[in-house]
């Protein structure tokens, strides 16, 4: 049994879709950072907020180092979010299910966060921006602003998880949900357990392939999913 898991979501495409409002904000940063206006060809999917910005300066081969641009630009990214801010919850949405399974999770006395290559600032307007922030332990939680490596967010989580509640949680109780391959290799790189979900831009099969614990369409089977992340 495993009643009281640690499970850190993902926030984009996973728990939300931040519509129109939230879609370009990189490149709008970027933009604002170089006074002009990038090609590029990165995926964004999956990564850091440092890691997408230092990746399209590459692509656009922008002279090195990169490491002041990459700064410069996740300041604008913050201001550009935080100006369209009132457009999330009017263009974007919450993903289905994932309301019920937050709210049940949480009544059940799971510890819920969420492990997100958002910085930080950002991540805590989209979540609030949906009311979803009163299921989530976002203190313990992991940002793109902490390390620019997915995998080395999942160690942050459980280390101030401990420290919160004073007690630690196994690879076999701890769970990371997002939908993309980025997700499941920070899972595996600490030997927690892993939910994929096709709500992104990597669908079902292709998720199918990675090795996960389980894989799902999407989260609107909420007994289904309750059940597999508390182990009853």
């Amino acid at each position: 049994m495993n009643e009281r898991p640690l499970v850190a979501w993902d926030v984009d495409k996973t728990l939300i879709d931040a519509g129109p409002g939230g879609g370009d904000i990189m490149d709008v940063a970027v933009s604002r950072t170089l006074d002009r206006v990038l090609e590029h060809g990165v995926r964004f999917g999956g990564k850091t907020d440092p890691r997408i910005a230092a990746e399209i300066l590459a692509a656009s081969d922008v002279p090195l180092p990169h490491d002041e641009h990459v700064a410069t630009v996740l300041t604008h990214l913050e201001d550009v979010l935080r100006e369209r801010a009132h457009l999330l919850a009017a263009q974007g949405r919450v993903l289905p299910g994932v309301r019920e399974t937050l709210k049940r999770l949480h009544d059940l006395g799971a510890v819920q966060t969420v492990l997100t290559g958002n910085i930080r600032p950002n991540a805590l307007v989209k979540i609030s921006a949906f009311g979803l922030d009163e299921f989530l332990d976002l203190e313990v939680g992991a940002f793109g602003s902490d390390h620019a490596s997915r995998p080395q967010l999942l160690p942050l989580v459980l280390e101030r998880a401990a420290l919160k509640y004073r007690r630690t949680w196994t690879p076999q109780q701890t769970w990371v949900v997002g939908d993309t391959e980025f997700d499941h290799e920070c899972a595996a790189a600490s030997g927690a357990r892993c939910l994929l979900v096709a709500t992104g831009s990597v669908d079902y099969d292709t998720l199918g392939t990675l090795g996960a614990d389980a894989v799902r369409h999407d989260l609107s089977d909420a007994d289904a999913v309750v059940s597999l992340l508390t182990g009853r």
